[in-house]
C-alpha cells in the first residue's frame, strides 16, 4: 500500500514529459514549414517583378561587361514607357529563348538615320557619350508601332536592330536597373537620354 502512490504519482509525469516532447516536435515541424512556404512566397514574389541576366559579350562595352550579372526590374513598362537611352533587357525577335541587352534608341514613329558616323533620329543627331566608338555601318529605319529601334554601346562589335531590325514591344522583359556581380562592379545601370543636337 506504501508504494501505491508513489507509482500512481510517477506514470503522469512521465506522460507529461512525451507530451511535451511531442509539442515541441509540432511546434517545431510547423516552424520549418512556415518559414519554407514564407520562402517560397518570397522567392515567387521576386521573381513576378524582377529577372537576372548574365552579360553575355562585348556588345554593350563601355557600359557593361561580359560575365556581369544584372537585375532587370520587369514592371518598369508596365507603368511608364521605354524612353531613348534606356537599357533594356528582350527576348530575341529571331529566337525568344535568348535574352538580348541593348539600349533604346529609337521610339515606334522614329525614323533613324546611321550615316557619317553619326546616328540621328527624326533627323537630330544624337550625342552619346556612353558609345565605345562611332558606327561604321550605314542605313536607315522607320520604327514600326509596338517596337523599339535598339543599339549595342559598342556599335561595330554588336548583333542589334542594325543588323536584324525592331524589337516587338511583346518581346521586352524589362529595365535593366543594377549590376549585382562581380562586387567590384555594383551599381546601378547607367541610363542616360542622349543630346539630340541639330545636324
Amino acid at each position: 500500500m506504501d508504494d501505491y502512490p508513489d507509482d500512481f504519482m510517477t506514470e503522469p509525469a512521465s506522460e507529461q514529459e512525451s507530451q511535451g516532447g511531442r509539442a515541441k516536435f509540432v511546434h517545431t515541424l510547423l516552424d520549418i514549414i512556415e518559414t519554407l512556404l514564407f520562402s517560397v512566397l518570397l522567392f515567387l514574389g521576386i521573381n513576378a517583378i524582377t529577372a537576372r541576366i548574365r552579360v553575355d559579350g562585348m556588345s554593350m562595352e563601355p557600359t557593361l561587361h561580359t560575365g556581369e550579372f544584372v537585375i532587370v526590374n520587369k514592371l518598369a513598362y508596365r507603368f511608364g514607357e521605354p524612353k531613348v537611352g534606356d537599357v533594356i533587357v528582350f527576348r530575341f525577335p529571331r529566337n525568344p529563348e535568348q535574352e538580348y541587352i541593348k539600349r533604346v534608341i529609337g521610339l515606334p514613329g522614329d525614323e533613324v538615320t546611321i550615316a557619317e558616323r553619326q546616328v540621328r533620329v527624326n533627323g537630330y543627331v544624337l550625342n552619346e557619350p556612353y558609345i565605345a566608338a562611332p558606327p561604321r555601318y550605314e542605313s536607315s529605319w522607320k520604327v514600326p508601332v509596338n517596337a523599339l529601334f535598339v543599339l549595342g554601346d559598342n556599335r561595330n562589335n554588336s548583333s542589334d536592330s542594325h543588323n536584324w531590325g525592331p524589337v516587338p514591344m511583346e518581346n521586352v522583359v524589362g529595365r535593366a536597373v543594377f549590376v549585382y556581380w562581380p562586387p567590384t562592379e555594383w551599381g546601378s545601370v547607367p541610363h542616360v537620354t542622349p543630346e539630340l543636337v541639330t545636324p
